[in-house]
């Protein structure tokens, strides 16, 4: 099985064509929108990585043109062996050497550069799992749900929240005086997790409740994780979305305890 995987819109819009396909543990759907809605491009991107104990995955949804997103989704290849250097150490040190790591790559003064040289930008959301610790960096409204019982009993799914006016490419948050962006880490709770990184073509799809993250996380019980993809697509795309749509997910079972509180 392929345990990587990079794509970008202008190489095959998926417009009115709907495909889910598996790298690694990872389930990849993509649905470029309706023609009958006005779609003719697709402008999202995503890359998928994965290790032994550890995912690297990343969503674009750029506008104007693909240019920002294949320009980001290059420059992670370009640093590769860096980044999974980093993943095969103990989680500790490589959770904790990731933020300097991925900033280092947006602020280099070349890829600054050639951000000037492309036609558009976009939003951007980079997670990695890695042991029972996800961490992520998010610029725009790209959204990460984790799906997990103890979580959904307190009304915990989005662990980012949309974040508007943030972009890398022709405008660029990394060419401000101070960059905007935010990035967390989140323990993973014991049993079985859900991880889904979604563009915004699902969250405002017309005629659909997928604002709410407990209406996604619906589809997503009782069924493989690419039959959850797969039916959130087909919702989508039955209600005449115009926007691009792309979904990465998979499912994570960790046996160690996770933090509780004291009096429990």
């Amino acid at each position: 099985m392929n345990s990587e995987m990079s794509w970008v819109g202008n190489e095959r819009t998926y417009v009115d064509e709907l495909n889910v396909c598996q790298v690694g543990r990872v389930s990849i759907g993509r649905f470029g929108g309706n023609s009958s809605s006005g779609q003719y491009k697709n402008e999202d991107g995503c890359l998928v990585w994965t290790g032994s104990d550890w995912e690297l995955s990343i969503v674009l949804d750029a506008h104007k043109t693909a240019d920002s997103a294949n320009l980001i989704v290059k420059e992670f290849k370009h640093h590769r062996f860096i980044l999974e250097r980093i993943l095969e150490k103990p989680v500790g040190v490589a959770i904790g050497a990731l933020p300097e790591t991925i900033l280092t790559i947006f602020q280099h003064d070349d890829f600054r550069r050639r951000c000037q040289e492309v036609s558009g930008e976009t939003a951007c959301l980079i997670v990695v799992r890695k042991a029972k610790y996800v961490w992520w960096f998010s610029v725009g409204d790209c959204v990460l749900y984790l799906f997990h019982s103890e979580l959904e009993a307190l009304g915990e799914y989005k662990q980012n929240h949309r974040s508007f006016y943030e972009w890398i490419g022709e405008v660029n948050t990394f060419d401000t005086a101070v960059p905007c962006f935010s990035t967390g880490t989140k323990e993973l709770r014991k049993g079985k997790t859900i991880l889904l990184l979604t563009t915004d073509g699902l969250i405002e799809c017309p005629n659909t409740n997928f604002f709410s993250s407990g209406e996604v996380a619906k589809r997503m019980k009782g069924c493989s994780i690419p039959e959850g993809v797969r039916q959130l697509l087909s919702e989508v795309k039955e209600n005449g979305v115009r926007d691009n749509t792309t979904i990465l997910s998979w499912e994570i079972d960790r046996s160690e305890y996770a933090t509780m509180p004291s009096n429990s």
